[in-house]
């Protein structure tokens, strides 16, 4: 999959299904109430993310692909949020979505202390779409679907696939000869019928069939009797026994897990259908298509909360089994092979942190931190700026020292496990590809100032802001210099 970038970009999916806002508050427990036997949560950070088939749609989006959103939302701060939420990815599309003044957005709120979810609160509608609406939103569908490569039915059981949105859509896909792929909730998959492939994980396929799913054969028929009823083949998620392919046409499939720690399941199977349908999409053979598949939920799983999976981290997850070594010895990488390293550093439980600057000219300021940054993490990771985004951020005269000759200095010091440069003012985008468990930056910025703040918070990360060393700067350092005590060119070379 060396080109899955190009091909991912080149795609258009269509979704449809059940829009949700997943919010979640986050929070530390040191006491019960003495009001009623429950923990009382102090609140330390509220995040918002895509749910349902929104989330499918963020999952296609981090992969670069294209999507046009089908479902239904109210006209609410839920839609609102998931809009503003969506639109920063700049490929989903939200015309096909029908707005209904007389339904909420469905909104899950997750009250968590200690990464533990305590509670969950739903706010949904439970009645039937109005007919204008069902009418209105199966015309989306269908135009959206005759513009589309494939397409994924993402069915949470919400509402909005009654029996006619749902046989309307299949029909249309099959007779535009479009690939169907249906997450399923309904206990009858006959409703189902017209699909391509179906993606239960074993409780569904083991309540629409009356099967165990626990064994491979026991696996095997229960999806020959889902197969009997909606004609589609299955791909079976297993959680910790990974995930089997059944169809008529060829022998099951059977992929290993490759999670390597579990937080949180919420959302998984949205990844799997999303990196499945682009895989397919983008004319990936169907094994490649689960090994992707199956990486990406192997990732997500290991977060927490609803989450998403980036191009690179795909890339890196399929290609660093033999192909990767551990890094550890300050060597200057390019940032693939700096996340393809932190994919094999998360497999094997280690943490990895990041500190970023231009750090021209190393003073025992700069040791300071790095001693501090290399105690919080197993991996520590130095991002330099560049010397063109350098001379940007402070004049012509700077740097010093050149890229490379910082980044020599850089990766000879105790504790650096990797360099990497960067161009840009921030390294906001370096720091969204790599996913840090620890942020680092000097205590002169709050956590509110640190560039990717947000990006760790999300995923349980931690900010470090290092205590800093009196009077240690490059700038003072350079006032200092005699004009005079070097040729020219001699701390440039």
């Amino acid at each position: 999959m060396l080109d899955l970038r190009e091909r991912f970009a080149a795609i258009k999916v269509a979704v449809v299904g059940d829009i949700m806002l997943d919010v979640y508050f986050e929070g530390q427990v040191h006491r019960v109430s003495p009001e009623a036997p429950v923990p009382v949560v102090r609140l330390t950070s509220e995040r918002a993310v895509p749910g349902g088939a929104a989330n499918v749609a963020a999952n296609l989006a981090a992969l670069g692909v294209t999507v046009s959103l089908a479902g239904v939302a109210g006209r609410d701060d839920g839609f609102a949020r998931l809009t503003a939420l969506l639109q920063q990815t700049g490929r989903v599309d939200l015309s096909a979505t029908v707005l209904d003044d007389s339904r909420g957005t469905t909104t899950k709120t997750r009250l968590l202390g200690h990464r533990q979810q305590i509670a969950r609160i739903d706010r949904e509608s439970l009645e039937p779409l109005a007919p204008e609406t069902e009418a209105s939103l199966i015309e989306r569908v269908c135009r959206t679907i005759d513009d589309c490569d494939i397409v994924i039915l993402s069915d949470y059981g919400k509402g909005v696939f009654t029996d006619t949105v749902l046989r309307q859509s299949l029909a249309h896909a099959r007779d535009a000869g479009k690939t169907v792929l249906v997450d399923p909730k309904r206990r009858d998959f006959s409703i189902y019928r017209g699909a391509s492939i179906i993606t239960p994980n074993r409780a569904e396929l083991a309540q629409a069939t009356g099967r165990s799913c626990e064994t491979d054969d026991d696996a095997a028929e229960a999806a020959r009797l889902a197969r009997q009823v909606c004609g589609a083949d299955v791909l079976l998620t297993r959680s910790e026994k990974g995930m089997s392919y059944f169809s008529d046409a060829a022998d099951p499939i059977h992929l290993a897990t490759v999670a390597r720690e579990v937080f949180d399941v919420s959302g998984a199977g949205d990844t799997v259908v999303a990196v499945l349908g682009a895989a397919l999409a983008a004319g990936f053979p169907l094994l490649e298509a689960m090994r992707a598949a199956n990486h990406a939920a192997g990732i997500v799983v290991g977060r927490i909360g609803t989450a998403t999976v980036s191009c690179e981290e795909l890339v890196a997850a399929l290609h660093r089994d033999g192909e990767t070594d551990d890094i550890e010895d300050g060597r200057l990488v390019t940032l693939e092979d700096l996340v393809a390293a932190r994919a094999l550093w998360r497999d094997r439980g280690l943490t990895v942190g990041l500190a970023n600057g231009c750090f021209d000219l190393i003073h025992p300021g700069h040791v300071s931190l790095i001693e501090q940054a290399a105690a919080a993490c197993d991996r520590l990771v130095m991002a330099l700026n560049t010397d063109a985004s350098v001379r940007r951020l402070k004049g012509p005269t700077r740097p010093i020292q050149s890229e490379t000759a910082r980044a020599k200095v850089m990766g000879a010091l105790k504790g650096v496990a990797a360099v990497v440069l960067f161009a840009e003012e921030t390294p906001y985008e370096l720091i969204k590809a790599l996913q840090p468990d620890v942020l680092v930056k000097g205590a002169d910025y709050t956590e509110a100032q640190v560039v990717g703040a947000d990006i760790v918070r999300a995923h349980g990360g931690t900010v470090l802001l290092a205590t800093l060393t009196p009077g240690e700067s490059t700038t003072r350092l350079i006032s200092q210099r005699p004009a005079t005590s070097v040729p020219d060119g001699v701390l440039s070379s």
